[in-house]
């Protein structure tokens, strides 16, 4: 398990936002940092902005690695169009984004260990890399076992999230199709996201 995860309340508090919107976010009890120092306030420079504004949206998708990370940057400049709208596209691609984003899971951790115990399928074929990128069109399927496991019950019942609008889903049948990729204005983040200021960071 990495220290990310077990660690996973602790952005919240560090970052001074509640980054997936959670009820058990420590940041709606304690809305300052962590540590003796957490209270005081200062400016923080365009370099500090950048920063802040990678780790919200690097966190917010659970388990990326910094090199994933700076790939997906990488591949959205490569692309026509604007980088930073590439950028968000991409994201959601992810295997365990989509995973999560239809409900299949509570949290993008808990995503991202559906996928890579192997019980998700795309078309049909069983895939275990939550970073597997989704396509216009594709099925993704969990397995029907799974509808007596009572976490994916909860993440499927729950009302704290809807599913976004480019993705179809039959949660009966646990089963969802991936209909277009989103521009930023689609995707139904908790907290604003500047991926602006992640391509300033890198474009550095």
């Amino acid at each position: 398990m990495t220290k990310r995860i077990t660690a996973k309340h602790k952005i919240d508090r560090r970052l001074g936002v509640n980054l997936w919107g959670r009820p058990k976010s420590p940041i709606n009890t304690r809305n300052y940092g962590p540590g003796q120092h957490g209270q005081q306030r200062s400016k923080i420079s365009d370099y500090g902005l950048q920063l802040r504004a990678k780790q919200k949206l690097k966190g917010y998708y659970g388990s990326i690695s910094e090199t994933q990370f700076r790939k997906i940057y990488q591949e959205a400049a490569r692309r026509k169009g604007d980088t930073s709208e590439n950028m968000i596209e991409l994201l959601e691609r992810r295997l365990d984004a989509v995973v999560y984003r239809m409900k299949f899971a509570s949290t993008v951790f808990a995503a991202r260990q559906l996928v890579s115990h192997g019980h998700v399928k795309v078309n049909g074929r069983r895939m275990n890399i939550g970073s597997a990128i989704v396509r216009d069109g594709d099925v993704i399927t969990v397995s029907p076992k799974m509808l007596e496991n009572p976490a994916m019950m909860t993440a499927v019942q729950s009302n704290e999230r809807d599913v976004p609008d480019y993705m179809d889903v039959d949660h009966k049948k646990l089963t969802g199709t991936f209909t277009r990729g989103p521009k930023l204005s689609d995707v139904p983040y908790p907290v604003q996201m500047e991926p602006n200021l992640v391509i300033e960071y890198y474009s550095r």
